[in-house]
């Protein structure tokens, strides 16, 4: 089997694989897994050449940066890359009680607090590191920065820059669920990579307004995440009850997806490979980061992402109006 190829980074030289593990359901998301059954999904990317890892304070309270932080210990710090986030800090709670109850299956032992301050951003990063069990982080975004922009241009990038001027970062970015405020922080700050979620997929090509173009333009890299659009783009036959994002998919969404899995099938292409090798062909796209939470998961995900994509079907889908535009890397 081959490698799984890489793509630079052009302003720092990082290397990442153009399949990432996106981490969340290590922390629980939604349900739980067994810490073996969280090693179990990083062995197999790891087996099957995935090298970049991304994860978050956010996910599971911590415990998706801890069973990250075991599973990758005995592996060579050079061979991976890993990006976590800042923006919400953990506080301990004095006495816990129930279960956390922002989507992750974990016991409410922290409370997040919004906080993109410099002194947050240093306490957070330095949590990261202890429960990843590193000294150093690849890569470090913004979190969901949406209704703190002052702040977090001001005191949460700056602190990251000088974070990277020290060598305890190599890069540095924000990572949001919308295109707007990430062309804002492209066009006023020296960011390395933005994580778009959702907004560059088979359904969405917002981000062609401003935000890719921009990023080609200032040299900044682009992991995209959410190519599913919250799961209607997963399966082959969008189901009736199926997610857009975050929320039931609506008549016209669903309709859309399917007269996309159509043309799919004409081409014979999975509706899911067609998501992920999507954005994948835009010039400022380096990777896609796709979440998984078994070996099983993980497995699939990777020969969706090897499944050959003929032109013919973009061009297709271009000439119906189902995609805006289709600009293709060099």
């Amino acid at each position: 089997m081959s490698a799984i190829p890489s793509r630079v980074v052009e302003s720092t030289g990082l290397r990442l694989t153009e399949l990432g593990l996106g981490c969340a359901q290590l922390g629980n998301l939604y349900r739980a897994v067994s810490d073996d059954e969280a090693a179990a999904t990083v062995d197999k990317a790891w087996e099957l050449g995935i090298r970049y890892f991304d994860t978050a304070p956010h996910y599971g309270l911590g415990l998706s940066e801890r069973r990250l932080g075991a599973a990758l210990a005995a592996r060579t710090r050079d061979d991976y890359v890993v990006s976590t986030k800042v923006g919400r800090r953990l506080d301990p709670v004095a006495a816990p009680y129930g279960r956390d109850d922002e989507g992750f299956d974990v016991p409410a032992t922290y409370r997040r607090v919004w906080d993109f301050s410099r002194d947050g951003v240093f306490r957070s990063l330095e949590q990261s590191l202890e429960r990843l069990g590193l000294d150093r982080v690849d890569l470090v975004f913004i979190h969901d920065p949406d209704d703190h922009w002052l702040e977090a241009v001001k005191e949460a990038y700056p602190a990251l820059e000088e974070l990277r001027g020290q060598g305890v970062v190599a890069s540095i970015g924000a990572g949001m669920n919308q295109a707007e405020m990430l062309a804002d922080f492209v066009r006023h700050t020296d960011m390395n990579v933005v994580m778009l979620a959702g907004r560059y997929t088979l359904l969405d090509q917002g981000a062609l307004e401003e935000l890719l173009p921009l990023c080609v333009e200032r040299g900044v890299s682009v992991v995209a995440a959410g190519v599913f659009n919250s799961g209607v783009l997963a399966r082959d036959d969008p189901a009736d009850d199926a997610k857009y994002d975050y929320g039931p998919a609506s008549g016209d969404v669903l309709r859309r997806a399917r007269r996309v899995a159509d043309v799919c099938r004409r081409h014979g292409v999975s509706l899911p490979a067609a998501a992920i090798a999507f954005p994948l062909a835009h010039p400022a796209v380096v990777g896609v980061c796709l979440g998984a939470r078994s070996a099983e998961q993980i497995g699939r995900n990777v020969d969706l992402y090897r499944q050959t994509v003929p032109a013919a079907l973009w061009s297709e889908l271009e000439e119906d109006g189902l995609v805006r535009e289709f600009p293709t890397s060099a």
